[in-house]
C-alpha cells in the first residue's frame, strides 16, 4: 500500500500539463470571482456557482497532484493547500470573517505558487523516506 500512496515514481498521465493549466485557469477565476463578490458584497446566492466551480476545480487539482504521489501531502505547497482549505471551510463557521478568510487562502494560494521551486517543492515530513514529485505545472 506504501508503494502504491508513494511511488518512487511520480505517475503521470497524458497531457497533463495542459489539463493541469486548463484546471489552474479556471480555479483562479472562480476564485478570483467568489472572492471579489464576498469583497463587494454580492448575494451568496449570486456567489454560489463561483463557489462550486472553486471547489470542483481545486478538488481535481487536488486529486491530479494525489495520483502522481501521496509525498504531495508532505510538501510545502501541498500543506500550504491543506491550509487553504482550513480557511475557506472556515467560512462556514466564521460568516462574518468570510472576507479576512478567503483573502488569506487566495494569498496563500498566490504566494503558495510564486515562491521558488526549492521551497515550494520540499519535503516537510518524509525526507528519505518518499519521494517528492518536483515537477512544475
Amino acid at each position: 500500500m506504501m508503494r502504491f500512496l508513494f511511488p518512487d515514481t511520480p505517475r503521470d498521465f497524458p497531457f497533463r500539463r495542459a489539463i493541469r493549466t486548463a484546471l489552474r485557469t479556471v480555479h483562479i477565476f472562480a476564485t478570483g470571482v467568489l472572492v471579489g463578490g464576498h469583497i463587494f458584497g454580492q448575494p451568496k446566492e449570486q456567489l454560489f456557482g463561483w463557489l462550486v466551480g472553486g471547489v470542483a476545480s481545486g478538488a481535481i487539482l487536488l486529486a491530479t497532484d494525489l495520483h502522481a504521489t501521496f509525498a504531495y501531502l508532505l510538501q510545502v505547497r501541498g500543506l500550504l493547500v491543506l491550509v487553504k482549505i482550513v480557511l475557506t471551510a472556515s467560512v462556514l463557521f466564521f460568516w462574518e470573517a468570510r472576507v479576512p478568510l478567503l483573502v488569506a487562502a487566495l494569498t496563500l494560494g498566490a504566494a503558495g505558487s510564486h515562491m521558488p521551486g526549492s521551497l515550494r517543492h520540499r519535503l516537510v515530513w518524509g525526507q528519505g523516506a518518499v519521494v517528492a514529485d518536483e515537477r512544475s505545472g
